[in-house]
């Protein structure tokens, strides 16, 4: 049961966009399509739980093990791209038409905060290494499906007339924080 409210509390009350406000800048760019939205949340979610796995085992068995934990940051933001340039040829080769339509998204994961994020809040959580992961997974299928949710309210305010002052960044923020406020319901299932 407790992993099953870990992830509940990582993907619907603790949503890293929604309510931590890490990856607030693959969440507007991205989220102008639902089909571009889905993509870049598949592609988060793989890379948040493979850097879980990956920094959790890093920081345990190297860097805490030699006494070189100050080096966190540094060297998870290594691994990070590293993982993210992994995915990107694995995108590029087996869907073109998904990788031409991420274009500079894709390496934005990069740079991505609520990726870093997740790998520094499992250590100063202090998760084991299952925690870690579920916490990882849970985080990045709520980065997706608030970023999936949001595309589609875009895609739908595209089709209603808007006025000029609130066209564009104005509108998807107000919509997002109303987004963030409906996730905010979520807060009372998880203690």
């Amino acid at each position: 049961m407790h992993y099953v409210l870990l992830i509940i509390s990582a993907a619907l009350v603790n949503n890293f966009v929604l309510s931590r406000f890490l990856g607030i800048c693959p969440f507007i760019g991205v989220s102008r399509s639902t089909d571009t939205a889905i993509g870049m949340s598949m592609a988060v979610v793989f890379v948040i739980a493979l850097a879980s796995l990956v920094t959790w085992l890093i920081n345990h068995y190297i860097l805490v093990s030699l006494g070189l934990a100050y080096l966190q940051t540094i060297v998870f933001i290594l691994v990070i791209a590293s993982l993210v340039q992994l995915v990107e040829m694995i995108i590029q080769r087996v869907s073109m038409p998904l990788y031409q339509a991420l274009g500079i998204y894709l390496p934005l994961i990069t740079t991505n905060c609520a990726v870093l994020g997740v790998a520094l809040l499992n250590i100063n959580l202090k998760y084991d290494f299952l925690e870690s992961v579920i916490f990882g997974t849970g985080s990045a299928v709520g980065f997706g499906l608030a970023l999936t949710i949001f595309a589609g309210m875009r895609e739908e305010m595209d089709l209603n007339e808007i006025p000029k002052a609130f066209q564009g960044t104005p509108i998807a923020l107000i919509t997002a924080g109303i987004l963030s406020l409906a996730f905010m319901g979520f807060s009372g299932l998880v203690k």
